[in-house]
């Protein structure tokens, strides 16, 4: 079983978002990376090495960035953007992954 925690960045993320939305983000972060957040699924994948973080958690339009460590049973969240076609927004603005 794994505890999730928040990057200050990825608090400030999840406050940009509608208290829907919000809701619905926090729900699958519950019931998705709670147990076996490494292990890839239909909505969970690794990605290729890159500098925000090593796996997403797909929610919807949303996309859930984090780090799952294992061996201290921790999930970091350090992101939460919003996909628009083939386009990342993290507050509103475009990143590159």
């Amino acid at each position: 079983m794994h505890s999730i925690e928040f990057t200050p960045e990825a608090l400030d993320d999840l406050a940009w978002l509608r208290r829907f939305d919000q809701a619905r983000v926090m729900s699958e972060l519950e019931s998705q990376l709670i147990h076996d957040a490494t292990v890839e699924s239909r909505n969970r994948k690794r990605l290729r090495p890159n500098k925000l973080s090593e796996s997403v958690l797909r929610v919807d339009r949303f996309r859930v960035y984090y780090d799952a460590f294992s061996e201290s049973g921790i999930v970091r969240v350090v992101a939460i953007g919003e996909k628009k076609g083939s386009k990342l927004f993290i507050r509103g603005e475009e990143y590159e992954l």
